[in-house]
């Protein structure tokens, strides 16, 4: 079986997009995996799966498979890639659409410059929607990894994030903490690890362990959780401009109840066929 595919990337976080609009793709986990595979399929850290929409108040339903071939609720640089690739294809010709995920609603929107603004929803804090295993709301929680407590913020941008402030994001250990984290039984349907450095009020660096892709150059959820968790712990301003080793995003939320805003680039790769015949 051939499928073809449109490998997209924003700030270096990777995608392979399918067009399921026309006739419906139902891959299993190896192929997703497969496909993901960075030496013997295309490579991505995720593949994104468009579809007709669920509910008539919206315009398209986004599926997303981590690199293991996980499904997961929500992902903010391919929410970005997911509108330029639905305008550049034809099927609509909206600037702002509305789709539906398995973590709500979205509403990415392509700006006159190229770059694409998604309003990523409202955050959620209640641990047992995150969900997290605490016994109420905090500002923030120990975690405890190998005997040592970690001081993280908890939330929900669609998805379940975890995040803490370090003083050195270069420093910091993302490849082995992030996969004990990203594990933690506290985190039931497991976590994204967020490690943030302040710079300063309105800007901050950022690097993330992803759920099922291992860190990856840029995430957008990730970055909304983190600048989140700064504005409600007081060290951020409303509006802030998010480092990551693939770029910058630009983050906005007005507080508590409010949507969170991303604003970053979203760029087509190149286009292809690839033969998913399982043995």
């Amino acid at each position: 079986m051939r499928l073809k595919f449109t490998k997209m990337q924003g700030l270096g976080n990777d995608f392979v997009v399918l067009d399921g609009t026309a006739s419906r793709i139902a891959l299993s986990r190896r192929q997703l995996r497969f496909i993901a595979d960075r030496h013997f399929g295309v490579g991505c850290d995720q593949i994104l799966q468009v579809e007709l929409p669920r509910d008539p108040a919206t315009d398209f339903y986004y599926r997303i498979f981590n690199a293991d071939g996980g499904e997961v609720e929500q992902c903010g640089n391919g929410a970005r890639c997911f509108v330029r690739y639905v305008r550049d294809k034809g099927l609509t010709s909206k600037a702002e659409i509305r789709v539906g995920t398995l973590g709500g609603v979205i509403a990415p929107r392509l700006e006159p410059d190229g770059q694409v603004t998604a309003d990523m929803g409202i955050p959620v804090f209640d641990p047992a929607a995150i969900p997290f295993d605490a016994a109420k709301r905090a500002l923030t929680y120990l975690l405890e990894i190998d005997g040592k407590d970690l001081e993280i913020s908890a939330l929900s941008i669609g998805n379940p994030h975890a995040v803490q402030v370090v003083a050195n994001v270069e420093t910091a250990p993302v490849a082995s903490q992030g996969a004990r984290i990203e594990c933690h039984p506290r985190f039931p349907q497991r976590v994204n690890a967020g490690y943030m450095q302040v710079l300063d009020r309105v800007h901050v660096r950022l690097r993330v362990y992803e759920r099922g892709a291992g860190e990856t150059l840029a995430c957008g959820t990730g970055a909304c959780a983190a600048v989140v968790a700064g504005i409600t712990r007081g060290m951020l301003d409303r509006r802030v401009t998010v480092t990551t080793r693939g770029g910058d995003l630009v983050i906005s939320w007005a507080g508590e109840g409010k949507p969170v805003m991303m604003t970053g680039p979203a760029v087509t790769v190149f286009e292809g066929e690839i033969d998913i015949s399982e043995p």
